[in-house]
């Protein structure tokens, strides 16, 4: 079953363009869309969450064309986490994630037994239930990504879509939310895509790979299947060797090329 598909989707905007984006997004699936800076990558992801329109082409969400969807049922399908950094008003761990019910309530409508469970359902998942009452802004970045993931949740949709969630983060703390979004994805079976730069850990935990260049697609499929020296080399631009150990690859980078 495909959760996402577009079918010759193009976008400008300036300078930039994405060319002919054709492809289809696994359901149930941790997918990671990956390419180097300025590909196009987050382009693509706020395509498929509406954020952005294309200038042509098609968007479908579970087979219902995007842009049919009034804004608060698409809202109920599909959650967006952005890597913004800009800083939060005050607010709790708490205050935070009951943001997520948003699509639910009406303005001024105060929570309901229902959407005070479903907030402690996803810091529960998450492990920000023990921080609720505290300020969003007091907790280190790992954390933050936590409750910012919990929010996502509580917005109850069945595909979360994520702009590099693991930026910023130490090598720790980028495994903890990687194995966190695992673990939902495996429970939940929630559809989960999202931007990756770590090519090692798009491996590890995602099913499905997107690789992006230059506002066109390379190559999809899973990561043991593409990830090899040729696919380093056309889409990096570097020469490497590559091994497996299981599903995991281990990548050597021998030299940066110059032009392909």
């Amino acid at each position: 079953m495909t959760a996402i598909q577009t079918n010759h989707m193009a976008f400008h905007a300036g300078a930039f363009r994405l060319h002919d984006i054709s492809l289809s997004i696994p359901s149930e699936c941790m997918t990671a869309i990956v390419g180097p800076n300025g590909s196009g990558k987050s382009t693509l992801l706020k395509l498929m969450s509406q954020l952005l329109l294309p200038d042509q082409g098609e968007i479908y969400i579970r087979g219902k064309q995007a842009k049919t969807y009034p804004a608060i049922a698409l809202a109920k399908i599909v959650s967006m986490l952005t890597q913004s950094k800009h800083s939060l008003p005050d607010m709790t761990v708490r205050e935070l994630v009951s943001y997520g019910r948003s699509p639910y309530k009406r303005l001024f409508d105060r929570m309901t037994a229902d959407d005070e469970r479903i907030v402690d359902w996803a810091m529960e998942v998450t492990g920000t239930k023990r921080h609720e009452q505290r300020m969003f802004h007091t907790l280190s970045g790992g954390e933050q990504q936590k409750a910012r993931i919990a929010m996502a949740l509580a917005q109850k949709t069945s595909i979360i879509l994520l702009d590099e969630p693991t930026t910023f983060l130490d090598i720790a703390h980028q495994l903890d939310v990687m194995e966190m979004l695992q673990k939902i994805n495996r429970e939940y079976r929630i559809t989960i895509v999202m931007v990756l730069h770590d090519l090692q850990q798009a491996a590890r935990y995602c099913h499905y790979m997107i690789a992006v260049k230059n506002g066109k697609i390379m190559t999809t499929g899973k990561p043991k299947d593409i990830i090899n020296p040729a696919f380093l080399k056309e889409v990096y631009q570097i020469e490497a060797k590559v091994t497996f150990a299981d599903e995991y690859p281990m990548i050597i980078p021998v030299k940066t090329l110059e032009s392909i």
